[in-house]
């Protein structure tokens, strides 16, 4: 799964100042946390009429999406493509505002550790096999890269039988093909995810790029700025506000209260609470008050939450092929066992990509433990090494220039964010309503809902993607508006 730059949003700052919560509501309902469910609730909830205060801890908008301005174009550190075109109000509202986005072409190369040029074809074959046996999940539920893993040797017994016999060549590929998983779904190890999932592909084409347009224009289209709109008068947003309490009444009379490690405090009639599952296991049991029911605490427990990670390098120029966007790294037996301490992070990068927003810019993908590794070594270190890496696998027949710039990500060491996006584990069989727990929202004695919860992790079939959280933020916006008219 998110980034923002120099885009100014014309908002009402309100007369009411900082409330104290003494004074009556300022706000109808006070969103907590800007990404993708935040500023969908904000945006529907705004259009709505409604008085809207929006309180984002970090000097940004976007959670996990984040467009950066690199060189001639931008980059994504996070969130990178919408994911299906059918019936997803990411893509749909890009369309209706004119707004071209773009697929992109996922074919690769492959290389291996000595510098060869791999067996594409064979490798593609394998990898689309192994990616359509998950459709066709088994009656028993079990660890995702077990069944794939019995499903593939079954399909190479028939058809490669020699490869299948060639114990390196199994090895290799096993491996390669639990980091394709692990970059799909965040996880450590493909073997930490369940073949039971409620996840479902929205139809058309999976890799839209926004490409030089960033993804930060949802927000801007959703916060009513693109093309210079004028924002939305009755809805206040305030950065680098964290959120420190949301006490919230049994008393249908009294106002929910969120105080501010700044000392503000604010009062609405309800809250949407929008963080990242991440943040929810951290700071859940200070965070709400009176403490969250017992069953969404284990639903925030049970859930998973991942890393994926990136290392972006901006070149002078474009040195790769125009026609390729990704680029698979293989690695020999001999070669992986004979790195150093420094260099353990190496096997997990799976593969570099070609981003769209700035064709002279390559990313590095990083996962689960080594992603986390990889957030905590020192720039030039990581500079270093990653250009030692990038130079092993590609540079055998070609001179790789020295990069003038790096970005990397850092989500899971954001107090912020925690992580990158949610993903089923070997639980999920026995809690199989957890992401449906999580989303219920807390009501008072008349049943009314005071702190509502939206995010990608609330939802039950499109976790992990930003369509998913979008809709997760009318979800709950739709609730409160759809009860105000009861």
């Amino acid at each position: 799964m998110l980034r923002w730059c120099a885009i100014v949003l014309l908002v009402c700052t309100g007369a009411f100042g900082n409330p104290t919560p003494e004074m009556p509501a300022a706000y109808d309902t006070i969103i907590i946390g800007m990404g993708a469910a935040g500023c969908t609730a904000a945006s529907t909830l705004s259009k709505a009429g409604k008085k809207v205060l929006a309180l984002e801890a970090m000097d940004r908008i976007g959670g996990r999406v984040n467009t950066v301005p690199f060189g001639d174009g931008v980059v994504e550190v996070g969130a990178e493509w919408i994911h299906g075109t059918e019936q997803s109000r990411v893509y749909n509202l890009a369309i209706q505002n004119n707004v071209s986005v773009l697929p992109q072409d996922i074919d690769f190369e492959v290389y291996r550790s000595d510098g060869s040029i791999g067996d594409k074809k064979v490798l593609n074959e394998l990898l689309t096999f192994s990616l359509s046996v998950i459709d066709d999940p088994p009656e028993t539920p079990e660890p995702l890269g077990q069944f794939i893993t019995r499903r593939l040797k079954d399909y190479m017994k028939e058809k490669y039988p020699a490869l299948l016999a060639d114990q390196d060549f199994i090895d290799n590929l096993l491996e390669f093909l639990d980091l394709v998983i692990d970059n799909y779904e965040s996880s450590n190890s493909w073997n930490e995810v369940s073949t039971e999932s409620k996840y479902t592909e929205l139809g058309g084409y999976q890799h839209m790029s926004w490409h030089r347009h960033g993804y930060k224009t949802l927000f801007e289209i959703l916060l009513n700025t693109y093309n210079n709109g004028p924002g939305y008068p009755n809805l206040d947003i305030k950065l680098k506000k964290e959120v420190t309490q949301i006490a919230w009444p049994q008393d249908p009379t009294q106002d929910v209260v969120v105080y501010c490690k700044d000392g503000s405090s604010y009062r609405a009639k309800n809250v949407i609470v929008t963080v990242s599952l991440g943040v929810l296991k951290e700071r859940h049991s200070h965070l709400f008050s009176p403490a969250l029911p017992q069953g969404k605490v284990t639903s925030i427990q049970k859930v998973s939450m991942g890393v994926v990670g990136k290392v972006i390098f901006l070149f002078e120029n474009r040195w790769v092929a125009e026609n390729v966007s990704s680029f698979t790294f293989l690695w020999r037996n001999e070669d992986r066992q004979a790195l150093g301490p420094d260099e353990v992070w190496w096997p997990n990068i799976a593969a570099a990509s070609s981003p769209m927003g700035n064709p002279a810019g390559l990313t590095l993908w990083t996962i689960g433990d080594m992603a986390k590794l990889v957030e905590t070594l020192p720039e030039d270190v990581v500079k270093r090494k990653a250009m030692e890496l990038i130079r092993r696998f590609m540079g055998k027949n070609r001179t790789i220039p020295e990069p003038i710039a790096m970005l990397r990500s850092s989500w899971y060491s954001n107090p912020y964010t925690r992580g990158s996006y949610t993903y089923d584990n070997l639980s999920t069989p026995q809690y199989p309503h957890a992401r449906a727990t999580l989303a219920e929202p807390l009501v008072d004695s008349s049943g009314a809902p005071r702190v509502l919860f939206a995010g990608e992790a609330t939802d039950n079939t499109h976790f992990s993607t930003v369509h998913g959280a979008t809709d997760t933020g009318f979800r709950e916006a739709n609730r409160l508006l759809t009860k105000a008219k009861l």
